[in-house]
């Protein structure tokens, strides 16, 4: 398939499917062809809305269309292990909203299932296809911030009211603060200290069966530690800060650019000088998109692509399981 487009398929019509789907039209390597829902209404005004061409009234039936190649799984949390195995075991390569899965055992057999068929899997975390963060890390590993020593994230947004119809205050569909915004900020500890934690703790406050509220701390070999907060009852807080001995980085932004076209960060040194580094014109969704269709076509399942997927969702499970003990979890 070198050469050739990837066709595309949507499972769903949540909100983020409108991102992503521009995202894969605007791709270079990548076309959308169609989408399905549980309503074929939903999907016929989808598919006309979005300029797309074949619209399904289910799921299995974009399955079972031979022409796509991979599909975009934007599906509550408790939907994701089932209908991710039932594309790999259709021959389609899966592009799957975070979080991968609502267990560590789910994501693993997600992961079992697509190497048997030999597809690809990955987690749609936009972010880390940014340019801005192959610059980050370029500093960070040319050891400009000195030796690590700590990261500190937050991803906060505030609801006035709890909203008790959204997927992200339902417990039964996979719901919760931590899979929703604290996976963003796993993923950003594990990316800058390219390391996995050796303890863990966390505190939340709950509402409506899941966690509305939540921070944690990670504990690393060679003095190094980790702490992030998220949830849905501040202002909206989307930051992380790397610190070293010598300096820190600091990106204020690091999931979603404030402005699209522009994307920054800063270094920090003890004497009070700053650089602000700027990135212009990357659009992460379509970055996105371009990686993970180059790597349906090279034939061999690529474990490195859900390799951090996976750690996400060990340390997410350590963490929920910290809670309900009120204890520190051991990783070792």
């Amino acid at each position: 398939m070198p050469g050739k487009k990837v066709q595309w398929g949507i499972l769903g019509t949540a909100n983020i499917a409108k991102k992503v789907g521009g995202a894969i039209k605007t791709a270079g390597n990548a076309e959308l062809i169609a989408v399905a829902s549980r309503s074929h209404k939903r999907a016929t005004q989808w598919a006309k809305n979005n300029q797309i061409d074949r619209a399904y009234g289910s799921y299995d039936e974009l399955l079972e269309d031979p022409e796509i190649n991979a599909v975009y799984i934007p599906l509550p949390p408790s939907m994701h292990a089932e209908w991710t195995i039932k594309a790999a075991d259709r021959g389609k390569h899966i592009l799957c909203e975070k979080p991968l899965s609502v267990t560590v055992n789910e994501a693993a057999a997600m992961s079992h299932a697509c190497k048997a068929n030999q597809v690809q899997l990955m987690d749609g975390v936009m972010w880390v296809h940014h340019d801005r963060t192959s610059k980050m890390l370029e500093l960070i590993k040319g050891g400009s911030l000195g030796e690590m020593r700590r990261v500190t994230a937050s991803f906060t947004f505030n609801w006035d009211q709890i909203p008790h119809d959204n997927i992200r205050v339902k417990k039964e569909l996979g719901g919760g603060s931590l899979g929703d915004l604290g996976y963003y900020c796993i993923r950003a500890i594990l990316w800058a200290f390219n390391d996995y934690p050796t303890r863990v703790f966390a505190t939340a406050r709950y509402e409506n069966s899941v966690d509305y509220n939540l921070t944690a701390i990670l504990w690393f070999d060679g003095q190094r530690m980790a702490s992030f907060d998220c949830g849905f009852d501040t202002g909206t807080r989307k930051w992380f800060e790397i610190a070293g001995t010598q300096a820190s980085l600091i990106c204020d932004d690091f999931t979603v650019p404030w402005k699209p076209e522009t994307a920054r960060f800063w270094v920090h040194h003890a004497n009070g000088k700053n650089a602000e580094h700027q990135i212009d014109n990357c659009v992460q969704e379509v970055k996105m998109i371009e990686y993970f269709s180059t790597a349906t076509q090279n034939g061999v399942f690529n474990s490195k692509l859900i390799t951090d997927a996976i750690n996400t969702m060990h340390i997410c499970d350590a963490l929920k399981k910290s809670i309900k003990f009120n204890q520190v979890i051991d990783l070792t």
